[in-house]
């Protein structure tokens, strides 16, 4: 454009005489977590993700391999690309731990995972999934937002919120069962709103009591000088949201401490668990020492759904299923935490009718290779050409198995299932099309997938 050309436009736009560009009816205008209406008739209205860090080891739990245990010892002769060049090998090590078939689908588990075997049925077992990065942080970002390594873009929990906002105004809309010995890997990363207005980031409970510090009002404010004191502050804050019209951020705090206020006794009574059957607290091995704090969790995720909390998710201090070394002893710890209490979970919403609109995930970022490492500890190297998750509940097929590893479990190789094809049928799911759930940051149209490829695995679908 010549300087005449920029002139006219200039000239245009100080008289209001520049049309508007055409509104793209995608983008929202405004912002906040009244529930929202899907692009379809959705399956699923609220999400579990059991995020198990570190890289759950596939051919040892969910994906058994005959001709692994047949060349268990002899060199491999594929190509393999390591973490850790080191401690590598080419030394195939077979899973030393039996495999067995279980429920009417004959679906096979590990005997490290008893209570999931006996859910079998229930369960959406996808053996094929693929980031294509061996790194724990590239592949948990390409997992829960779309891109491999990049950092400040919006979760998964944050688009669904974003896009369906809240079925209560009493708890948050997105909330982080966190772990007490600390956070996973990448820590607040995975829960991060990113460049979504920040009332959609997660919001994390404490691993211990109190759950949330200062939940309850001094005695001296309860009552009717609290609701007064409220209402005055609510008319200010109103007041001051109107002279700064388009300020995400503003709103976003005044609604998190009018949210703050109702969760004085919604989250009281959502947390307190003690109103639970014996049953239901053994259920999720509760009564005992091993599974105690994770079945606590894993309950405390059903009783928030249940009262519309719309994602929950639970992680796992640093990345407990990362086993280099010594797996013969820490793999069978770490199952013997979490296996009762995934299983428990999906058990307990079937039971009470909320597992058919609940989509409950389990699965890490990456998985294992079929060598071995550290010979002196035997453990085995990251691996994300080829893993294990499952899906239960929210209109996922049950009792099915899709995708295959080749024969050592290396690299899927059949319906390879990535990342960015997970969120675009998790999407589905929730009555969504990837390709239009846009939110415009930057003057583009930012989605969860990120224009990559990306398909609807229609398959696993009920």
């Amino acid at each position: 454009m010549g300087i005449g050309g920029l002139a006219l436009a200039w000239l245009l736009k100080r008289d209001k005489l520049l049309a508007d560009a055409p509104a793209d009816p995608r983008v929202r205008r405004s912002f906040d977590l009244a529930p929202r209406r899907p692009h379809q008739a959705p399956k699923a209205r609220a999400m579990i993700s059991l995020f198990m860090h570190g890289g759950p080891s596939h051919m040892d739990l969910t994906d058994p391999k005959p001709e692994l245990t047949r060349l268990d010892g002899k060199e491999y002769t594929g190509d393999v690309q390591y973490s850790f060049a080191n401690e590598a090998s080419r030394t195939l090590l077979a899973s030393p731990w039996k495999f067995k078939k279980h429920g009417q689908c004959g679906m096979e588990f590990s005997e490290l995972l008893p209570h999931t075997a006996g859910i079998a049925d229930d369960l959406c077992l996808i053996r094929s999934m693929h980031t294509g990065h061996n790194g724990h942080e590239v592949s948990i970002r390409y997992m829960n937002a779309g891109i491999p390594a990049v950092l400040g873009r919006p979760g998964l929990g944050a688009w669904l919120t974003y896009a369906l906002g809240s079925e209560t105004d009493e708890l948050p809309a997105y909330m982080v069962l966190s772990d007490p010995g600390g956070h996973p890997v990448d820590g607040v990363h995975n829960w991060t709103n990113g460049f979504l207005p920040s009332l959609y980031q997660g919001t994390v409970l404490r691993a211990k009591e109190p759950r949330i510090f200062n939940l309850n009002a001094p005695a001296n404010l309860k009552g009717d000088v609290q609701r007064n004191y409220l209402g005055f502050l609510n008319q200010i804050n109103q007041a001051h949201l109107v002279k700064r019209p388009g300020e995400h951020t503003l709103q976003a705090r005044i609604d998190s401490y009018e949210l703050a206020a109702r969760m004085q006794t919604a989250a009281t009574a959502t947390l307190d668990i003690s109103g639970e059957t014996e049953a239901t607290k053994k259920l999720y091995g509760i009564n005992q020492d091993a599974t105690r704090e994770y079945g606590t969790r894993c309950l405390i995720a059903r009783r928030l759904i249940e009262r519309g909390v719309r994602f929950v998710q639970l992680f796992l201090n640093g990345q407990p299923w990362d086993n280099h070394e010594n797996i013969h002893n820490a793999l069978p710890v770490i199952c013997r935490r979490t296996d009762q209490p995934a299983a428990a979970l999906v058990t307990d919403l079937k039971q009470r009718g909320l597992l058919d609109t609940t989509v409950v995930h389990w699965g890490g970022e990456i998985g294992r290779l079929p060598v071995v490492q550290s010979r002196s500890k035997p453990g085995r190297d990251h691996n994300g050409q080829g893993f294990s998750t499952w899906l239960a509940g929210g209109g996922f097929k049950p009792g099915i198995i899709y995708g295959e590893t080749d024969e050592v479990g290396h690299r899927a190789v059949v319906n390879k299932v990535t990342a960015n094809d997970y969120q675009a049928t998790l999407l589905r799911q929730f009555g969504f099309d990837h390709k239009e759930l846009v939110y415009k940051h930057n003057g583009q149209q930012q989605k969860l997938t990120a224009d990559r490829p990306a398909r609807v695995v229609s398959d696993i679908l009920a």
